[in-house]
């Protein structure tokens, strides 16, 4: 186990310098959020600027948001919290000269070439902004806590592709941020404790420090049609997954599977939201949109040996607070899904086994997103 050196005089650890500063942390988080709403921005106007040959009206440009958050399984520890906005593209001709791409992607996709699928039906662009949050069970202690998780936050920001072709689908990402003080996950704790009038974590000056993050993430999925059942008018289907991380953020490999039941079941590869295809919009045959409405349960598991999780492990390259991983840990979650027209809300509730020798109770937590085309 690692232990930070430098100690101030409430025996936590004397704040980092550099990426530390507030000024810099303003400057990383605008520089990214800018980034972000420039191609938000570029994704709205993909109208304005795709051939009126393009099937736009049928798959537009998608936003979505998730939130997590432990309170919704009756917890606050552990992965404590969770924000994401998604952007996706349409169904696009290729990732660097397709008109419906605004010019900041086409530009971000001549550099990516090395992860984007090729020879696939179909393909579309995700472009993710996320924040998430982990602490210790005690709120209270100012102390490092040497037998729980370090504190920890990260902000990052993900490029993905998606390439299908069939009931085949490949997703690839990149992701780049930072975990550390300037994930501004302190902050952003607070914030929310301060709406809910809920007591605030008292040991933030032990968490881990500032380090930019790398992360490739690739998974692979095979869907099974969908089957009716009798004549009810609800079918179900099913879809088994394998994929891998390579970072200093998650080192991992993962496989398992996702089951739905319900009606008019969406032509895609999962609901699960928290895996990288679960509410990312990936290609649809044939027009994406029903009147009406539309809904469905799912049961989703996923299986992984873990190699590296910085917010148990601790930082990469200098010391920090770090506690003893489990190399293996399993998670499963059910939850539903309601589609109406081009807008779709869905929850899941997690169940995790533990994650480190010593976690006191088993991790849950609850999620739900909501997404809607242009």
């Amino acid at each position: 186990m690692k232990m930070w050196p430098l100690r101030n005089a409430r025996g936590a650890q004397s704040a980092p310098t550099g990426w530390g500063r507030p000024s810099i942390h303003a400057r990383w988080v605008s520089t990214t959020l800018l980034g972000a709403l420039l191609l938000l921005a570029g994704f709205a106007r993909a109208s304005d600027v795709c051939p009126e040959a393009s099937t736009l009206a049928d798959y537009p440009p998608t936003v979505g948001l998730r939130v997590d958050n432990d309170l919704f399984a009756n917890q606050d520890q552990g992965y404590t919290s969770g924000v994401q906005l998604s952007l996706t593209s349409p169904n696009l001709v290729d990732y660097v000269d397709d008109p419906c791409l605004p010019a900041p992607a086409r530009w971000l996709n001549r550099y990516l070439e090395f992860i984007q699928p090729d020879g696939f039906d179909q393909q579309n662009m995700v472009v993710t902004v996320e924040q998430s949050i982990f602490t210790p069970s005690d709120p209270m202690r100012t102390d490092l806590i040497v037998d729980d998780r370090p504190y920890a936050g990260a902000l990052l920001l993900g490029l993905g592709y998606n390439a299908r072709k069939g009931d085949d689908l490949r997703t690839s990402q990149l992701v780049v941020g930072m975990v550390g003080p300037a994930a501004l996950a302190e902050q952003s704790q607070d914030f929310i404790h301060d709406i809910l009038d809920a007591e605030k974590f008292q040991g933030w000056d032990n968490q881990l420090h500032n380090e930019p993050v790398l992360m490739l993430v690739h998974e692979r999925i095979r869907r099974l049609p969908a089957m009716p059942i009798g004549n009810s008018g609800l079918a179900w289907d099913a879809n088994v997954h394998a994929g891998a991380a390579l970072g200093n953020l998650y080192t991992h490999a993962n496989t398992c599977f996702e089951v739905r039941i319900g009606l008019r079941l969406p032509d895609d590869f999962g609901t699960s939201p928290v895996r990288p295809t679960g509410n990312n919009t990936s290609p649809t045959i044939g027009r994406r949109f029903t009147n009406g409405w539309s809904w469905h349960a799912f049961l989703a598991t996923d299986a992984r040996w873990v190699g590296r999780n910085i917010s148990l492990d601790g930082n990469t390259f200098r010391d920090s607070h770090g506690v003893e991983r489990q190399p293996w840990v399993a998670d499963a979650a059910m939850g539903a899904a309601v589609i109406y027209g081009r807008t779709k809300f869905a929850f899941a509730r997690y169940f995790r086994t533990r994650e480190f020798e010593g976690q006191r109770d088993t991790p849950s937590y609850g999620s739900f997103t909501i997404s809607r085309a242009f």
